[in-house]
């Protein structure tokens, strides 16, 4: 990894230099490849991020250090800006253009303080993200699902901040049936000296259709969120008509054509259908998947074309960079070829124009999640929060059920069993014995859910627990076990939910749909009955239908839109120690034919 801490005078002068460069001036035609009598050529580059998610520095708030893993990755803003300001100045003013495709303004402590400790919205301070974003000149930004999970007054606050358009077109007002934010912008890019030809190049910018699932607080009545597939047929021909000679689709959403939701929502990651479907799109850039997309090519099905794609990987980690050959043929411009690269931003530097920009930020952030909360009596780990009961995903566990218990004790539901779900979402989220600090609790609930609570039956609560058993792979009797593969690599960490105030083995011996082979009441021997009825605490990404669990979106008995990583901060600091023996209750455990598995 790099830092800044070496930069000398001449580097930030350069770097600073080069940042300030228009993006837009054109270059000197060149000759195609492999010929001196050929057509004039011209070449742009388009440069993609995605996935940023609030990160700035290269920096980890959870460990508070310089952020590193085990392939060295760096992350953040002040790195893509350097590999920008770089390609700018190597490309001596020849067009080019820098694009994100979505997931911005969530994600870091750093984002989530000026979301919810000191909102954008109240202070009027810009928003760290458009403080970075802004030094960086980007052309244009798409609009990620976690743009909405602050609500739509932030979102439109930050958009307001940004010295570029933040693009999406199938985000859709209800009321209207119009596009709620701006659909697409065409950038005219002149191609030479005086007098040379202009290109105008159309970004068409999609969101992710499940906005109206995870976010469906912020959204239900006021947006809907249209198929991304249909978006891009309707928007490609008006761009098209518009002037557009080159069309390239920012889209947040991946390229696997499958969905993490039920049918009933347009597909969550229709990258490639899009390609494959929808004719005039010179190439896609897409995030969302949080994977490395170095280059690929799909055949458009109506016009034979090769379309390409590229996904940046993650938080600043990556730089996509596409290239595009043209030249012009009775007035008309054609591509003569196109490819795109990877840069890996582990091999620069950080911006200082980009640091500088939010170092304040930045340094509140820190002083914020340093702060003591509480005592821990010992170190607890959620390494083996997966195939173990913890005492760190109870912990979790015991403040909902105290919360959502205390908030129906005078309501008809009060007589009921309050049952509680928590997943893993972090393999390296720790408590240390001694002090722990927000960013300790922060490290261990990483998402900005907010807690609610529905009614399940007995039968709906094994359903639920036989889908998210499914998260492990299937292990024959008598065969090893190891940690590192007992999943199935399919199913992400956060689609494998724990529940506390039942006690149940998963048999990991049986097949799917199967495994559930014990699931009482504490202290009780015969099965839960279909019918019994439990109040479940859950977050509002499962309870809206995140994940595509079965039984568990229906009407709330609770929802105080109470953030749950704030809870377990207020708990922890109300208690001031943290002690497992007040809340760690074991209550299932992985087994094959009744033989516990660890």
């Amino acid at each position: 990894m790099t830092s800044s801490s070496g930069a000398s005078r001449r580097q930030v002068l350069a770097v600073a230099a080069a940042a300030a460069t228009a993006p837009l001036i054109a270059a000197a035609p060149a000759r195609a490849a492999g010929s001196k009598k050929g057509p004039k050529t011209w070449d742009l580059a388009v440069l993609g991020t995605s996935d940023t998610h609030g990160n700035v520095y290269n920096w980890d708030y959870y460990r508070d250090a310089e952020y590193d893993d085990s392939k060295h990755n760096d992350v953040g803003v002040a790195k893509l800006a350097t590999l920008v300001s770089q390609i700018r100045a190597e490309r001596k003013g020849r067009a080019t253009l820098v694009l994100d495709a979505g997931d911005t303004i969530q994600g870091t402590p750093l984002a989530t303080y000026y979301a919810k400790q000191e909102p954008i919205t109240s202070t009027g301070e810009t928003h760290p993200m458009a403080n970075a974003m802004n030094i960086l000149k980007y052309d244009a930004v798409t609009l990620g699902n976690h743009e909405f999970n602050y609500g739509l007054p932030l979102l439109a606050k930050w958009i307001s901040q940004l010295g570029f358009p933040a693009l999406a077109a199938n985000a859709v007002n209800e009321a209207t049936g119009k596009p709620a934010y701006l659909p697409y912008v065409i950038k005219e890019v002149r191609l030479g000296g005086p007098g040379a030809p202009s290109l105008k190049v159309g970004i068409l910018g999609l969101t992710n259709p499940g906005v109206a699932i995870w976010d469906k607080a912020n959204v239900e009545g006021k947006l809907i969120f249209t198929d991304m597939v249909e978006t891009a047929a309707k928007w490609v021909p008006v761009m098209r008509a518009r002037g557009a000679d080159l069309v390239i689709v920012s889209a947040h959403g991946g390229d696997s054509g499958t969905s993490s939701y039920g049918p009933e929502l347009p597909n969550e990651n229709p990258c490639t259908m899009i390609a494959e479907q929808v004719p005039d799109i010179d190439a896609i850039l897409f995030g969302h998947a949080h994977t490395e997309v170095v280059e690929k090519f799909v055949t458009n099905q109506r016009t034979g074309a090769q379309v390409l794609l590229s996904e940046p990987s993650k938080w600043g980690q990556r730089l996509t960079r596409m290239d595009f050959i043209l030249t012009r043929e009775r007035g008309c411009w054609k591509v003569v070829s196109k490819r795109a690269t990877m840069l890996n931003t582990n091999t620069v530097v950080e911006d200082p124009a980009v640091l500088a920009a939010v170092r304040d930020q930045h340094t509140k952030t820190v002083s914020y999640v340093n702060t003591v909360v509480a005592r821990s009596t010992v170190e607890l780990s959620a390494a083996e929060s997966r195939y173990r009961d913890t005492p760190i995903l109870d912990f979790i566990n015991h403040v909902q059920t105290e919360v959502v218990t205390r908030a129906l004790a005078d309501t008809a539901y009060a007589g009921l069993p309050v049952l509680s779900i928590a997943a893993p979402f972090s393999r390296t989220a720790v408590f240390p014995a001694g002090d722990v600090r927000i960013r300790d609790v922060a490290g261990l609930y990483v998402y900005d859910n907010t807690l609610e609570a529905v009614v399940l039956t007995g039968a709906e609560v094994r359903a639920y627990l036989e889908y998210s058993a499914k998260y492990f792979a299937t292990l024959a009797v008598g065969a090893p076990v190891d940690p590192a593969t007992i999943s199935d690599p399919a199913v992400p960490d956060y689609n494998y939910d724990v529940f506390s105030g039942l006690d149940y083995d998963i048999d990991v011996s049986r097949p799917v749909g199967q495994r559930i082979t014990r699931l009482v009441l504490p202290g009780a021997d015969t099965p839960v009955a279909d019918d019994a009825q439990f109040v479940v605490a859950v977050n509002n990404y499962r309870r809206s239908g995140g994940g595509n669990f079965p039984g568990i979106v229906k009407t709330q008995v609770y929802n105080a839109q109470q953030e749950i990583r704030q809870l377990l901060i207020d708990w922890a600091q109300a208690k001031g120690t943290i002690d497992p023996a007040d809340f760690f209750v074991p209550n299932w455990k992985l087994v094959r034919e009744g033989t516990p598995v660890f």
